[in-house]
């Protein structure tokens, strides 16, 4: 069957930093007394990220949710550094995260993949609905106007839509029931095993991994290639 709408994940998907994240945490740290090595504090940021709870609000009007998504972050970055070097002190750590989440929120920090604008325009003019699942928090939406690409999608679902974040397969139904189509008639794009491709699965679509295309630019075809299988 033909799929009648695509859906992606956002960053690292269609979106990525526009230069590392560690580079940019030890780059703006710098500026705040502290030298710590991008690769010390790549390290340390993908140990705390993968034991961190969602950023996930359930209840909280998005005014409030906002407040709290931004809490969570600093309280990521707070745990990055202490992970890094216990003994590394910035002489206003609110100062340094206020900075950083500054720059996170500019869509001049982040970059559209290769091949991302072709594929979304391809699709569209093939006629098919784009939407975004993603686990982002509130500034993704700006960050999307940004860079040019929020008119290709019809919805952008993220946690505070729905009070829940990927895997979980509330996310992907709330996507769904604003497209008004059943999992089966859709098909999810992202680049993580178990939070993309596998939460897609269970939640009734198909799914494809980004990283086994040349680029986004060979989704189109890859697609077909799937409608026929």
């Amino acid at each position: 069957m033909r799929f009648a709408s695509v859906l992606f994940d956002a960053a690292g998907t269609l979106i990525a930093p526009a230069e590392p994240v560690s580079d940019t945490y030890s780059r703006l740290a710098r500026d705040h007394g502290v030298a710590l090595s991008a690769a010390r504090i790549d390290d340390a940021f993908r140990r705390v990220f993968a034991n961190a709870p969602a950023n996930v609000h359930p209840g909280e009007s998005r005014e409030r949710a906002a407040e709290l998504e931004r809490a969570w972050w600093r309280a990521r970055v707070r745990e990055t550094f202490r992970a890094a070097d216990g003994t590394a002190q910035l002489r206003d750590f609110d100062a340094y995260f206020a900075a950083l989440w500054d720059y996170f929120s500019r869509g001049t920090a982040w970059r559209a993949l290769p091949g991302a604008r072709d594929a979304l325009a391809a699709l569209r003019h093939a006629g098919r609905r784009l939407a975004i699942v993603s686990n982002f928090d509130q500034r993704l939406d700006g960050i999307l106007r940004e860079l040019g690409l929020r008119d290709f999608f019809e919805h952008v679902v993220i946690p505070v839509d729905c009070g829940a974040a990927k895997p979980e397969r509330a996310i992907f139904d709330a996507c769904l029931a604003r497209l008004g189509l059943p999992a089966s008639a859709c098909i999810y794009v992202g680049d993580h095993a178990r939070l993309d491709v596998e939460a897609a699965h269970e939640a009734g679509l198909a799914a494809i991994d980004v990283g086994e295309l040349a680029s986004l630019a060979d989704l189109a075809n890859r697609l077909e290639v799937d409608e026929r299988a």
